[in-house]
């Protein structure tokens, strides 16, 4: 089985729309303590078997500086980088596991802070849900994939606009990506890591609608429906 997680441990993502509110700074548990589902799945060239599937899940956590140690070690299959995705329902903890991790990498010894890029920031709104991916491919993925610096715009949930500066992403060690459907079929042969992050959906309503106003709900709902489903087809956390 891949390794789990629990969303106590990690903490609440940092708020970024569509995702929850922000949460507590994680605590690190040791390796091989046992804990209760929802949790996370951490996989790289695996999935779970038959036989594992069929168990209740529990946590076999490792720090994070150990985790980014592991990543440094893995093969880079993106040209020279190595691609490390954060997928996972919306308000589950992706942005801060990817925070998180992002620091464990920089504190490294001879480590630089790796680019993290938001799919939320590459949307064009609420109904670009995944046909955001070209966007993806063509201003970041493809580059780094040729040994070229990447580039793109943000969007702005605000403006309901793409802004005008350009955010770098240059060939480095790692790259994070972290969002919605990051981890997808699409992606996985160029992954050295791949991470499922996952917690109760009344939890994760729960703080949308809390940092964001019920006004949101008709969005959130859709939303919703459309990871489910996504997961369901593209068999992410398998």
């Amino acid at each position: 089985m891949g390794d789990v997680i629990p969303p106590d441990v990690i903490g609440a993502p940092d708020g970024r729309t569509p995702n929850g509110a922000a949460g507590p700074r994680p605590t690190e548990i040791r390796r091989g303590q046992r804990v209760a589902a929802p949790a996370y799945w951490r996989r790289a060239d695996h999935a779970p078997s038959r036989r594992d599937r069929r168990v209740t899940p529990v946590a076999v956590v490792e720090p994070y500086a150990d985790l980014a140690r592991r990543v440094l070690a893995g093969p880079p299959r993106l040209g020279r980088t190595r691609l490390v995705a954060v997928d996972g329902p919306s308000g589950a903890g992706k942005s801060r596991f990817a925070t998180h991790l992002a620091d464990a990498l920089a504190a490294l010894p001879g480590g630089g802070r790796p680019p993290l890029v938001h799919t939320d920031d590459l949307l064009d709104g609420w109904d670009d849900q995944f046909t955001f991916w070209a966007r993806l491919e063509e201003q970041v993925l493809a580059p780094l994939r040729a040994g070229r610096a990447g580039a793109y715009r943000r969007y702005s949930w605000v403006r309901r606009e793409f802004l005008p500066d350009v955010v770098p992403v240059p060939v480095g060690p790692v790259l994070l990506v972290e969002g919605v459907s990051a981890a997808r079929a699409q992606a996985r042969p160029e992954l050295t890591l791949g991470v499922f992050v996952t917690a109760p959906a009344p939890l994760r309503l729960a703080r949308a609608v809390a940092r964001d106003g019920p006004e949101i709900l008709p969005h959130l709902r859709r939303w919703h429906a459309g990871e489910e489903a996504h997961f369901t087809a593209d068999r992410t956390a398998e």
